[in-house]
Protein backbone atom coordinates (compact mmCIF):
# COMPACT_ATOMS: atom_id res chain seq x y z
CA UNK A 1 0.00 0.00 0.00
CA UNK A 2 2.54 2.49 1.14
CA UNK A 3 4.80 1.62 -2.17
CA UNK A 4 2.17 2.83 -4.56
CA UNK A 5 1.26 6.31 -1.98
CA UNK A 6 4.86 6.99 -2.72
CA UNK A 7 4.48 5.85 -6.34
CA UNK A 8 2.17 8.33 -7.27
CA UNK A 9 3.54 10.90 -4.46
CA UNK A 10 6.55 10.92 -6.66
CA UNK A 11 4.80 11.06 -9.54
CA UNK A 12 2.22 13.66 -8.41
CA UNK A 13 5.52 16.08 -7.72
CA UNK A 14 6.74 15.79 -11.17
CA UNK A 15 3.62 16.20 -12.94
CA UNK A 16 2.37 19.32 -11.24
CA UNK A 17 6.32 20.84 -10.03
CA UNK A 18 7.10 22.53 -13.67
CA UNK A 19 5.67 25.88 -13.96
CA UNK A 20 2.25 26.48 -15.50
CA UNK A 21 -0.45 28.67 -15.49
CA UNK A 22 -1.52 27.38 -12.42
CA UNK A 23 1.83 27.48 -10.50
CA UNK A 24 2.12 31.39 -12.06
CA UNK A 25 -1.11 31.86 -10.90
CA UNK A 26 -0.10 31.51 -6.60
CA UNK A 27 2.89 32.55 -7.23
CA UNK A 28 1.70 36.38 -8.47
CA UNK A 29 -1.09 36.14 -6.01
CA UNK A 30 1.52 35.41 -2.97
CA UNK A 31 3.86 37.83 -3.94
CA UNK A 32 1.34 40.88 -3.78
CA UNK A 33 -1.42 39.57 -1.35
CA UNK A 34 -1.57 38.44 2.25
CA UNK A 35 -1.18 34.96 3.63
CA UNK A 36 -4.68 34.56 4.04
CA UNK A 37 -5.50 35.09 -0.19
CA UNK A 38 -2.29 33.30 -1.12
CA UNK A 39 -3.75 30.36 0.81
CA UNK A 40 -7.14 30.75 0.03
CA UNK A 41 -5.91 30.52 -3.76
CA UNK A 42 -3.39 27.62 -2.67
CA UNK A 43 -6.60 25.32 -1.65
CA UNK A 44 -8.88 26.39 -4.39
CA UNK A 45 -6.31 25.33 -6.91
CA UNK A 46 -5.23 21.93 -5.05
CA UNK A 47 -9.22 21.37 -5.27
CA UNK A 48 -9.42 21.51 -8.79
CA UNK A 49 -6.11 20.06 -9.67
CA UNK A 50 -7.28 16.84 -7.82
CA UNK A 51 -9.72 17.22 -9.39
CA UNK A 52 -8.93 16.88 -12.85
CA UNK A 53 -6.20 14.36 -11.68
CA UNK A 54 -8.73 11.98 -10.39
CA UNK A 55 -10.65 12.98 -13.97
CA UNK A 56 -8.08 11.98 -15.93
CA UNK A 57 -6.63 9.27 -13.93
CA UNK A 58 -10.57 7.54 -15.19
CA UNK A 59 -9.75 8.94 -18.63
CA UNK A 60 -12.52 11.89 -18.81
CA UNK A 61 -9.58 12.97 -21.44
CA UNK A 62 -10.96 10.58 -24.11
CA UNK A 63 -14.02 12.04 -23.86
CA UNK A 64 -12.74 15.37 -24.61
CA UNK A 65 -10.93 13.96 -27.26
CA UNK A 66 -13.96 11.98 -28.78
CA UNK A 67 -17.05 15.03 -28.79
CA UNK A 68 -15.28 18.06 -30.78
CA UNK A 69 -17.80 20.41 -29.42
CA UNK A 70 -16.83 19.75 -25.92
CA UNK A 71 -13.19 20.34 -26.69
CA UNK A 72 -13.75 23.20 -29.02
CA UNK A 73 -16.30 25.49 -25.90
CA UNK A 74 -13.01 24.43 -23.51
CA UNK A 75 -10.53 26.04 -25.74
CA UNK A 76 -12.70 29.14 -26.69
CA UNK A 77 -13.91 29.72 -23.28
CA UNK A 78 -10.19 28.66 -21.85
CA UNK A 79 -8.61 31.26 -24.32
CA UNK A 80 -10.56 33.78 -23.29
CA UNK A 81 -10.57 33.53 -19.57
CA UNK A 82 -6.78 32.95 -19.57
CA UNK A 83 -5.89 36.17 -22.02
CA UNK A 84 -8.00 38.22 -19.76
CA UNK A 85 -6.02 37.08 -16.56
CA UNK A 86 -2.88 37.49 -17.98
CA UNK A 87 -3.64 41.55 -18.98
CA UNK A 88 -5.04 42.00 -15.29
CA UNK A 89 -1.52 40.85 -14.54
CA UNK A 90 0.47 42.96 -16.72
CA UNK A 91 -1.93 45.59 -15.81
CA UNK A 92 -1.06 45.59 -12.10
CA UNK A 93 2.05 47.25 -10.57
CA UNK A 94 3.61 46.81 -7.20
CA UNK A 95 1.86 49.67 -5.66
CA UNK A 96 -1.75 48.91 -6.76
CA UNK A 97 -1.88 45.79 -6.62
CA UNK A 98 -2.96 44.97 -3.49
CA UNK A 99 -5.82 47.43 -3.31
CA UNK A 100 -6.71 45.94 -6.87
CA UNK A 101 -6.05 42.37 -6.13
CA UNK A 102 -7.89 42.98 -2.88
CA UNK A 103 -11.32 43.53 -4.07
CA UNK A 104 -11.05 39.88 -6.10
CA UNK A 105 -14.39 38.15 -4.81
CA UNK A 106 -14.03 34.46 -3.97
CA UNK A 107 -16.19 33.54 -6.94
CA UNK A 108 -13.80 35.06 -9.27
CA UNK A 109 -10.78 33.74 -7.58
CA UNK A 110 -12.69 30.24 -7.94
CA UNK A 111 -13.19 30.93 -11.51
CA UNK A 112 -9.76 32.09 -12.33
CA UNK A 113 -8.85 28.87 -10.24
CA UNK A 114 -10.60 27.05 -12.44
CA UNK A 115 -9.61 28.65 -15.67
CA UNK A 116 -5.89 27.89 -14.93
CA UNK A 117 -6.48 24.34 -14.43
CA UNK A 118 -9.27 22.98 -16.56
CA UNK A 119 -9.73 24.77 -19.37
CA UNK A 120 -6.97 23.31 -21.08
CA UNK A 121 -8.29 20.06 -23.26
CA UNK A 122 -4.42 19.01 -24.40
CA UNK A 123 -3.73 18.91 -20.45
CA UNK A 124 -6.84 16.89 -20.03
CA UNK A 125 -6.05 14.47 -23.02
CA UNK A 126 -1.76 14.18 -21.60
CA UNK A 127 -3.24 13.68 -17.87
CA UNK A 128 -5.22 11.05 -19.65
CA UNK A 129 -2.76 9.40 -21.26
CA UNK A 130 -0.26 8.97 -18.37
CA UNK A 131 -2.44 8.66 -15.29
CA UNK A 132 -4.62 6.40 -17.59
CA UNK A 133 -1.37 4.18 -18.92
CA UNK A 134 -0.20 4.21 -15.04
CA UNK A 135 -3.76 2.79 -13.58
CA UNK A 136 -3.47 -0.18 -16.54
CA UNK A 137 -0.23 -0.57 -15.12
CA UNK A 138 -1.03 -1.09 -11.80
CA UNK A 139 -2.65 -3.83 -9.71
CA UNK A 140 -6.32 -3.00 -9.82
CA UNK A 141 -6.26 -2.84 -5.51
CA UNK A 142 -3.41 -0.78 -5.15
CA UNK A 143 -4.78 1.93 -7.70
CA UNK A 144 -6.51 3.84 -5.21
CA UNK A 145 -2.96 4.34 -3.14
CA UNK A 146 -1.68 5.47 -6.53
CA UNK A 147 -4.13 8.19 -7.06
CA UNK A 148 -4.41 9.07 -3.33
CA UNK A 149 -0.28 9.74 -3.52
CA UNK A 150 -0.87 11.76 -6.45
CA UNK A 151 -3.72 13.77 -4.75
CA UNK A 152 -1.51 14.13 -1.74
CA UNK A 153 1.34 15.80 -3.93
CA UNK A 154 -0.70 18.48 -5.18
CA UNK A 155 -1.52 19.34 -1.54
CA UNK A 156 1.89 19.39 -0.54
CA UNK A 157 3.22 20.90 -3.55
CA UNK A 158 0.56 24.09 -3.63
CA UNK A 159 0.46 24.75 0.01
CA UNK A 160 4.78 24.51 -0.25
CA UNK A 161 4.60 26.98 -2.79
CA UNK A 162 2.08 29.69 -0.97
CA UNK A 163 4.52 29.33 2.34
CA UNK A 164 7.84 29.62 0.32
CA UNK A 165 6.84 32.21 -1.85
CA UNK A 166 5.27 34.50 1.10
CA UNK A 167 7.99 33.79 3.62
CA UNK A 168 10.70 35.36 0.65
CA UNK A 169 7.84 38.09 -0.73
CA UNK A 170 9.58 41.05 0.84
CA UNK A 171 12.51 40.42 -1.19
CA UNK A 172 11.11 40.60 -4.07
CA UNK A 173 9.01 43.74 -3.61
CA UNK A 174 10.65 46.04 -6.11
CA UNK A 175 10.77 43.63 -8.79
CA UNK A 176 7.04 42.61 -8.32
CA UNK A 177 6.00 44.64 -11.59
CA UNK A 178 7.82 42.66 -13.50
CA UNK A 179 7.02 39.47 -12.26
CA UNK A 180 3.81 40.51 -13.11
CA UNK A 181 4.63 41.66 -16.29
CA UNK A 182 5.83 38.45 -17.43
CA UNK A 183 3.73 35.92 -15.87
CA UNK A 184 1.01 38.11 -17.33
CA UNK A 185 2.68 37.41 -20.87
CA UNK A 186 2.89 33.44 -20.58
CA UNK A 187 -0.21 33.09 -19.36
CA UNK A 188 -1.62 35.55 -22.87
CA UNK A 189 0.78 33.63 -24.99
CA UNK A 190 -0.77 30.44 -23.76
CA UNK A 191 -4.24 31.85 -23.86
CA UNK A 192 -3.72 32.97 -27.84
CA UNK A 193 -2.10 29.41 -28.07
CA UNK A 194 -5.89 27.46 -26.90
CA UNK A 195 -7.18 30.14 -29.77
CA UNK A 196 -5.55 29.46 -32.18
CA UNK A 197 -6.22 25.59 -31.52
CA UNK A 198 -9.91 26.04 -31.17
CA UNK A 199 -9.33 28.10 -35.05
CA UNK A 200 -8.14 25.32 -36.10
CA UNK A 201 -10.53 22.50 -34.76
CA UNK A 202 -13.28 24.48 -36.24
CA UNK A 203 -11.40 24.87 -39.82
Amino acid sequence: MFKYILQGLIFGIAYVAPIGTQNLYLINTAMGESKFKTYQVAFITIFFDISLAISCFFGIGFLVDKFSILKGIILLFGSVVVVYIGIGLIRSNSQSSDSEMADNSLIKTIISCFAVTWLNPQAIIDGSLLLGGLRTSLPSEMAIYFILGVCLASFLWFNVLATFVSMFQNKFNRIIKWINIICGIILIFYGFKLGYSFIQLIK
